[in-house]
């Protein structure tokens, strides 16, 4: 599982998905998954252990829907996901911390920053399952956690629009300043990623930088299950 999931995370066009997140905040890879490891990975959800929470989300006003954190150690397709991938976008990542001014770097190997994360007192792992059914929906919001952050994530979708489920929707908004946010749909089918920014990317306008934030969410389940997977580099406190 880890030596496949490296080989197909090698072979993206790491190029051209890093253009289009410092371009437009987000990024879409098409099939990263097949349909038997979609089929696999949903069913993670309803097992009976390697989670540390379940969440239901209208009990906190989130939405509707529910979704699990996983507990180190992680499932291998999770953690190989979460490595090869903050690897890529580790680069990415410092660039825009210095474009915007800020002190924090990343070092070039996750399991660095988790030791990192460690030591301030972030030592809950926060990557995620997500299950919605009919009329279930995720308020627009950022996966911050703690005061040290991953200014990128990932999102995987497990099951087939159309199919499986209809509406549900990966929706991102962005905010510049003095302007009114802007929406956008991701197109997702079974087994793509969406990359996007966690909070804040920069942008560079006549007057020099600025900061955009983000937000994500997802639009009303109208019938059927939708599962996702989502990775977060960060940990939790």
């Amino acid at each position: 599982m880890k030596k496949d999931m490296e080989q197909r995370i090698a072979a993206l066009d790491w190029a051209g998905l890093v253009e289009k997140l410092d371009k437009q905040g987000w990024a879409h890879v098409p099939g990263l998954l097949d349909a038997a490891a979609c089929r696999e990975a949903a069913a993670m959800f309803d097992a009976p252990e390697g989670f540390r929470s379940h969440v239901v989300m209208q009990r906190h006003g989130f939405g509707q829907g529910e979704y699990r954190y996983f507990a180190y150690p992680l499932p291998p397709l999770v953690a190989a996901l979460r490595a090869g991938l903050y690897a890529r976008l580790a680069p990415l990542a410092n660039y825009w911390q210095a474009r915007m001014g800020a002190a924090v770097t990343f070092p070039e190997a996750h399991a660095d920053f988790v030791a990192r994360c460690h030591e301030v007192g972030q030592r809950r792992p926060t990557p995620l399952i997500l299950r919605y059914g009919p009329g279930d929906y995720n308020r627009l919001h950022q996966d911050i956690y703690g005061p040290l952050v991953f200014p990128i994530q990932a999102v995987i979708l497990l099951s087939e629009p159309e199919s499986d489920f209809t509406g549900g929707e990966l929706v991102l908004t962005e905010q510049r300043p003095r302007m009114q946010s802007r929406a956008q749909v991701v197109p997702l089918k079974q087994g793509g990623m969406a990359l996007f920014a966690v909070n804040s990317r920069p942008v560079t306008g006549t007057r020099g930088t600025y900061r955009v934030t983000m937000r994500h969410g997802v639009s009303t389940l109208r019938a059927g299950a939708r599962h996702t997977l989502g990775i977060i580099f960060h940990d939790a406190p």
